[in-house]
């Protein structure tokens, strides 16, 4: 089950965007505690990808089909309140009786840094109809089920704020997603074979290590192997790093930041923002406007954006309550004894490759059992010296493949298939 970089790419551009007007709508199947949103046959999701030209697809190859639902849950958010959240879980159609009767293996899939409610996983595939990239990647390709929570603030929880990069909720939505869905499968006679697996692209890389680190605390659920895939894993210092600089490429990321903590930890909007960013970010991150739609409504100069005494106070006082927020939302400060792959591009330009170096010195120097770094430029071209660079946005997908090879070689070693 292995597909080419170059493949993977372009499986990107075609199903990240969905995958055209000639998909049908999904019969009205009644299903126990969810409903189908998403329902394509294997043949026809290969004849979109023979048509897109990707390398090592043609009619020989196998592609299963692919059932996403939509579930709804109950999860909580970081001040302890219950929120109703909705998630979206993918599985393999078309399969072997032999996988059938095997069972399914589970990905955990958290998706990457959005802003707009209408690229949240179950949004997209209710108003599509249509296959989305990663899961596309796992379960057609890799006969993984796949679950991607929708995270608090999107989805059916849309009218909560988005706590984004907070380890508390982003961990608490996961887990009871992984609970919901085990339950949903059991009710609607899905076998699955008990096997869970942990991913994530930058924000869902963050919140993959924070489920690890749930779990392995609560001790309900057990990991095969978590590949947490270019996260900002050490919070404080990613904050540190960005507010030490004076101009912000991309300045919706820091007021994201800023607007997600500065509320769940009860502080003064502002207190930390200039005017009138202080009275807009309420509006700019309610979920109707995507990235695009916001750099250009916020100042590039970090002192435009952030009142320049808060930053003064939080870059020299080590009890300014956002600095003790970051370390407190840290979640490479602990030894796993799951085995992690760190998955990351060498050329990352958002969330550069030492923070997974960073991370993997951590866990290790906490008694982490099996922690390495996976740079995805050498996965692919098994050069230890390549010159070839993916940055934040061309890492993604390729990054999906190198997490589903890795689950799909422990799978074969320990269910068979």
């Amino acid at each position: 089950m292995k597909h080419t970089v170059k493949g993977i790419l372009v499986l990107s551009v075609l199903f990240f965007v969905g995958c055209g007007s000639d998909l049908h709508q999904p019969d009205n199947e009644s299903v126990i505690g969810g409903e189908v949103v998403v329902d394509l046959d294997g043949a026809s999701i290969k004849q979109n990808l023979i048509a897109a030209g990707m390398p090592g697809i043609d009619e020989s190859s196998t592609v299963y089909g692919y059932k996403a639902y939509k579930i709804p849950y109950t999860t909580t958010d970081e001040q302890g309140n219950s929120v109703k959240v909705s998630g979206l879980m993918v599985i393999p159609t078309g399969v072997p009786d032999a996988m059938k009767q095997a069972g399914f293996s589970v990905v955990s899939d958290d998706h990457d840094t959005i802003m707009a409610n209408t690229d949240a996983p179950t949004v997209r595939a209710t108003n599509n109809s249509a296959p989305e990239g990663a899961p596309v990647i796992l379960t057609s390709l890799y006969a993984f089920v796949t679950l991607q929570p929708d995270y608090i603030g999107f989805g059916d929880s849309v009218e909560h704020y988005h706590p984004f990069l907070l380890k508390k909720s982003a961990a608490n939505a996961t887990v009871d997603f992984i609970n919901a869905a085990r339950k949903f499968a059991s009710e609607n006679g899905i076998n699955l074979n008990g096997q869970l697996f942990l991913t994530g692209y930058s924000e869902g890389g963050y919140a993959a290590l924070a489920t690890l680190e749930k779990i392995e605390q609560d001790g309900e659920l057990q990991v095969t192997l978590a590949a947490p895939m270019a996260g900002p894993y050490d919070m404080n210092q990613t904050a540190m790093g960005q507010l030490s600089q004076d101009v912000l490429p991309i300045p919706s990321y820091v007021a994201y930041v800023a607007y997600a903590y500065t509320l769940s930890y009860n502080q003064d909007l502002s207190s930390v923002f200039n005017e009138p960013y202080d009275s807009q970010v309420e509006t700019l991150f309610d979920g109707s406007l995507a990235r695009p739609e916001i750099d250009p409504q916020l100042p590039n100069a970090t002192d435009g954006l952030i009142d320049p005494d808060f930053r003064y106070d939080f870059l020299t006082n080590p009890y300014n309550w956002l600095r003790e927020a970051t370390l407190e939302n840290n979640v490479n400060e602990w030894g796993p004894k799951t085995p992690v792959k760190l998955v990351h591009c060498l050329g990352d330009n958002v969330v550069p490759f030492p923070m997974a170096q960073l991370a993997e010195a951590t866990m290790n120097a906490y008694g982490a059992a099996d922690v390495s770094i996976v740079p995805v430029e050498v996965a692919v071209t098994q050069d230890p010296a390549t010159a070839l660079r993916y940055n934040h946005f061309e890492c993604g997908p390729v990054a999906y493949g190198v997490a589903a090879n890795i689950f799909a070689q422990t799978r074969k070693a320990t269910i068979g298939y």
